[in-house]
């Protein structure tokens, strides 16, 4: 059910910003605790909110959403004291002796947009760095995940008043240019698709409003010959397959080493039956597509190259099998959109300069893995290719590590979040200067007229 917010709720929120009362320490600290609590409250209808719109376990809700929200209350908990601090800077020769501080100011009112695919934790860490910097915020939940939509709305109006923290619901093609309509926001922050995130960026820049985009990509896989592979075959099989493949760090293609490809296939095609079974529609362990929709796209891409695993597909169940296509053309749609489901393209190369002939088709991805034994291999691939993060044989891991920042780079995404990095997203870092009066030297004042040599002594 659809719940637009009007122009007299937002002045609310900015009124209740601009009272002060989200600035001070205490404040934050009580905030994140109601959320905590409201989190480990609710662990089972969100588990079962969940279930419901992508049919995951509770083990997956817990690794992948609730645990990984849980975490970045738990490190902002710890360390809001610290993060909030002044920090102390260097004085330049010409200033000194002034003392000089950066303080971390709230952005105000911010706009948290989130996708389907995660649905709690996509919304509700960037809400975590948005109340541990003194902010109001507004939250805008996917609608095509609406289970969990509902449970967030509860937990919200439960927690917080509407003036400090805002579920708004409904289609976000209509609420969310409706609300940036009516309102400048002093921050967006938005996760999704490519597509989307440049609407909201230019709608965005009208009024000149900072913006995060946590977007997505064709994110390549190289598995060198050197590479462990029955490690790489287990690794990637969890990173593709998790959420039905509906993550947006997940492996979008593979590139193999000639030399090892029918091996690794093997190996891969025994790790999914491990994983899933025989029959994955049946697994505990395995998802749905999220609406007909997506599947009907997803469909498409299978009669665009030969599938050598799985490709099994039901409509009513919104299933498709965890599947494996070769001899794929580079232009055609598989290889040009983000597939965002459980289909992987797999190429072979010969060598580094066939293989990142085929990245540069697609560049700047989200996230880039390599597997390899080779410190000089893997040296040469992490300069070769820009990305927003990734990992040498692993693959999806580097998301859950708040102490690591999670962004994109050019048509992946801009700026960064997770664990400090999100408190810092949503914080104005003001420089401050102060000087001292006891001492003030003639040099910095008209007339200037033979000063350039004490100038050039102190300005270098």
């Amino acid at each position: 059910m659809a719940n637009p917010i009007s122009k007299q709720e937002l002045q609310a929120i900015r009124t209740h910003y601009e009272s002060g009362v989200t600035k001070p320490y205490a404040f934050r600290m009580q905030q994140l605790r109601l959320l905590r609590q409201a989190v480990l409250k609710y662990e089972e209808p969100i588990s079962a909110a969940l279930y419901q719109d992508l049919k995951k376990s509770p083990e997956e809700v817990y690794g992948s959403e609730t645990g990984l929200l849980l975490t970045s209350l738990n490190m902002a908990l710890k360390n809001l004291r610290q993060w909030m601090m002044p920090q102390r800077a260097k004085t330049d020769l010409i200033n000194l002796p002034s003392s000089c501080r950066i303080y971390k100011d709230p952005l105000g009112v911010v706009f948290i947009i989130s996708p389907w695919n995660y649905p709690l934790q996509l919304l509700l860490i960037p809400l975590v760095g948005a109340i541990s910097a003194g902010n109001c915020a507004v939250l805008k939940p996917s609608e095509l995940a609406p289970a969990t939509a509902a449970i967030i709305e509860k937990i919200i109006l439960e927690i917080y008043p509407p003036e400090y923290i805002k579920v708004i619901l409904g289609e976000g093609a209509t609420v969310v240019p409706a609300a940036l309509e009516l309102f400048r926001f002093d921050h967006i922050f938005y996760t999704g698709s490519i597509s989307v995130g440049k609407i909201i960026y230019q709608l965005a820049a009208d009024k000149l409003v900072p913006v995060t985009l946590e977007l997505g990509g064709k994110s390549p896989t190289i598995i060198e010959a050197d590479a462990d592979l029955k490690i790489a075959a287990r690794r990637i099989a969890l990173g593709k397959f998790l959420n039905a493949g509906q993550t947006c760090v997940a492996p979008d293609y593979l590139l193999v080493h000639e030399s090892v490809k029918q091996k690794f296939l093997d190996l891969f095609q025994q790790t999914i039956r491990q994983f899933f079974g025989e029959d994955a529609l049946n697994s505990y362990s395995y998802g749905k597509i999220i609406n007909t929709h997506r599947f009907d796209i997803l469909s498409g891409y299978l009669s665009q190259g030969k599938i050598c695993i799985g490709g099994h597909k039901e409509r009513s169940a919104l299933f498709i099998a965890p599947t494996v296509i070769e001899a794929v053309p580079l232009d055609a749609p598989i290889m040009t959109e983000e597939i965002f489901g459980p289909i992987l393209p797999i190429f072979g190369f010969q060598n580094k300069e066939e293989a990142l002939a085929i990245i540069q088709k697609n560049p700047y991805p989200l996230a880039f893995y390599v597997f390899t034994t080779d410190t000089q291999k893997e040296k040469a691939w992490m300069e070769a290719v820009p990305f927003g993060g990734g990992c040498v044989n692993n693959t999806n891991w580097q998301f859950a590590n708040p102490y690591l920042p999670f962004g994109g780079i050019g048509a992946s995404g801009m700026g960064a979040y997770h664990g400090k990095y999100s408190f810092d997203t949503f914080t104005h870092r003001k420089p401050v200067m102060k000087t001292p009066t006891w001492f003030d030297p003639n040099i910095k004042y008209p007339p200037f007229n033979g000063k350039l040599k004490w100038l050039k002594l102190f300005i270098k």
